[in-house]
């Protein structure tokens, strides 16, 4: 782990925030649930160009997301066997405690539903189209 990535997994190990991103002396925090941090920060044209990021759970479409974001490492305590070929395939270094083969939804009756938009998608840019509609039927 890098020097940021440390600090970013400290402050999530703390417990109030659900994702933390840091880069040298910038930190953005937040306590939003799911991937509504980082389409938040994409949408508003955040840099997070080179931000290492620790994370409540990363699968599949929050790993997209990273890859848009331009993040080179990121921490989660669960991640899913997609995030991680995902995050491999784009470079970004994967550190975790727990794999599992997909994330589920918020009541462990089935499969997340971000996690079932971007199943069957490659490319990042595709996966935010797929997310943001998505969440426009949630």
């Amino acid at each position: 782990m890098t020097n940021n990535l440390l600090p970013a997994k400290k402050k999530l190990e703390e417990g109030r925030y659900t994702c933390v991103l840091v880069k040298e002396s910038i930190t953005y925090t937040s306590m939003e649930r799911g991937v509504k941090p980082l389409l938040d920060w994409l949408a508003s044209d955040t840099d997070l160009q080179g931000f290492s990021a620790a994370d409540k759970v990363i699968g599949k479409a929050a790993a997209f997301l990273y890859a848009l974001a331009g993040v080179r490492e990121v921490y989660a305590p669960v991640m899913s066997e997609a995030a991680i070929d995902v995050l491999k395939e784009y470079g970004i270094k994967a550190h975790h405690d727990f794999v599992v083969k997909g994330i589920m939804n918020r009541t462990k009756t089935g499969m997340c539903p971000m996690e079932q938009a971007v199943r069957e998608i490659s490319e990042p840019e595709a996966a935010l189209t797929a997310i943001r509609q998505r969440i426009a039927t949630l």
